[in-house]
């Protein structure tokens, strides 16, 4: 073997996974088809959930440093700092558990300097992927062998490919392009128009329309298709990093097949909207990460690593839902006009309001476990402060470096298996390594120690 896992794919999810993978013990190797990282700037933030799981890990400052610039960033090419819901910029951002906005390039530069000794091979596209009963054999200008491969390579994804994995779903109703351009005179007002949806704030400007009309190539496309949708010639001087995406949805019936798994965009593709994209891919590489890791080591039996998809498809699907939701809201038609002045009334409401938040932040999202567990066990822990017997405050990231298991309580006790912090101002609870509450004081504890660790 040349390494217990390959991933396929060094972009922010198969950089984590990597380093979720040698937290926990495993050997990584990570296959890249580009010979240079991307600066594509394709997403611009992480949700609470994944800026917590990089707060866990030690990287809350380069987060924290990173987000000055990237709030500001957001203010300048949206007028405003709040959440949208298919482009309502109505939802309040949550103070209890914050997200952060930072530029993909930028985080793939945090992520590399974090996986630093980790073996990147750049340049190498996977041409060919064979599996069997001992381990799984990738060709990418080369050969490697490995006991799991993990494809996070996008949602193209050529070992999803390769290995047959079923991706259904539906196809696309909208047709987004967008990009850094610079216009001469005036520019038209964004908002919806009777043919589309045209924004542009700062160095950005885009427009989304029918998936059936003709796609903007050039400079005097995009010009052409502003005129289509507005109705107003303009003139754009300059027209570069341009990104084209749709809104279909689809998702692999199973994330594992064998000793194969995916993550990230290579298990689901969806709308853009609200940003939910990366968060759910950084999710299920934190998931994965220390399943694989307990299997390589021995604590667990292969059935173990089923979890993965039992966990995560129901996320997956939840985005989907709500980002199909969005594309019905942004279709344009006096009908859906209709609807979205009802929607925006609804997100005046303040419970509304964080209903939406929460929706877009898969806050509420819980696993369900093989034993009774009431909430909120099988939810992702918040980044509590925590008290210990001397006083001494701290905050719970401080204590989640070594990627094993937490148990906070203030009880005198010990266990082999996971880290035990004593606290007295929460109740007790054990975490996993990707900061999932397992029990909650609820039922026996041993249940919970047993099928996680």
């Amino acid at each position: 073997m040349d390494a217990d896992v390959i991933v396929v794919g060094a972009g922010p999810v198969g950089l984590f996974l990597a380093t979720e993978l040698r937290l926990a013990g495993a050997e990584p190797l990570v296959l890249e088809r580009l010979a240079t990282p991307s600066e594509d700037e394709k997403a611009r933030g992480l949700g609470p959930l994944a800026t917590e799981a990089f707060w866990r890990r030690g990287l809350g400052d380069q987060l924290a440093e990173a987000d000055v610039q990237g709030t500001k960033d957001l203010a300048r090419d949206h007028g405003t700092t709040r959440g949208h819901f298919a482009n309502i910029f109505k939802i309040t951002p949550s103070e209890d558990r914050p997200r952060t906005y930072i530029w993909q390039p930028e985080l793939e530069r945090v992520l590399a300097k974090h996986a630093e000794g980790i073996h990147v091979l750049r340049g190498h596209e996977v041409t060919a992927l064979e599996s069997d009963v001992d381990g799984v054999t990738v060709t990418a200008g080369g050969t490697w062998r490995a006991k799991y491969v993990v494809g996070c390579d996008g949602g193209r994804s050529t070992v999803r490919k390769l290995t047959g994995f079923a991706f259904p779903g539906t196809p696309p109703l909208l047709r987004t392009t967008a990009g850094q351009v610079r216009f001469v005179g005036d520019v038209p007002s964004s908002g919806r128009y009777d043919g589309g949806t045209f924004l542009h704030g700062g160095r950005l400007a885009g427009i989304t329309e029918l998936a059936s009309t003709p796609e903007p190539v050039t400079a005097a496309d995009f010009a052409a298709s502003i005129r289509r949708i507005t109705g107003a010639d303009v003139v754009v001087e300059e027209f570069r990093e341009e990104r084209r995406f749709g809104d279909q949805a689809r998702q692999a019936e199973t994330y594992r097949l064998g000793r194969v798994f995916l993550a990230g965009d290579a298990a689901h593709v969806h709308s853009p909207s609200g940003g939910q994209g990366l968060n759910l891919g950084l999710l299920d590489a934190a998931n994965l990460g220390w399943k694989l890791g307990a299997v390589l080591r021995g604590d667990k039996p292969e059935a173990f690593l089923d979890t993965y998809t039992h966990e995560r498809h129901p996320a997956g699907e939840a985005v989907l839902r709500n980002t199909r939701a969005q594309s019905a809201l942004l279709a344009p038609g006096p009908h859906v006009d209709a609807l979205r002045e009802i929607v925006a009334d609804l997100m005046d409401v303040p419970e509304a309001n964080k209903y939406f938040g929460d929706l877009l932040a898969g806050i509420h999202q819980r696993y369900d476990f093989p034993y009774l567990a009431p909430a909120p066990a099988g939810e992702h822990c918040p980044d509590l402060e925590l008290v210990g017997h001397d006083g001494r405050v701290t905050r719970l990231h401080e204590h989640t470096r070594t990627g094993r298991g937490l148990l906070l309580t203030a009880a005198d006790v010990t266990d082999p298996r996971v880290d035990v912090v004593p606290v007295t101002n929460t109740g007790p609870l054990l975490l996993r390594p990707d900061g999932v509450i397992a029990w909650a004081g609820e039922g026996p504890l041993e249940v919970a120690l047993d099928t996680w660790f």
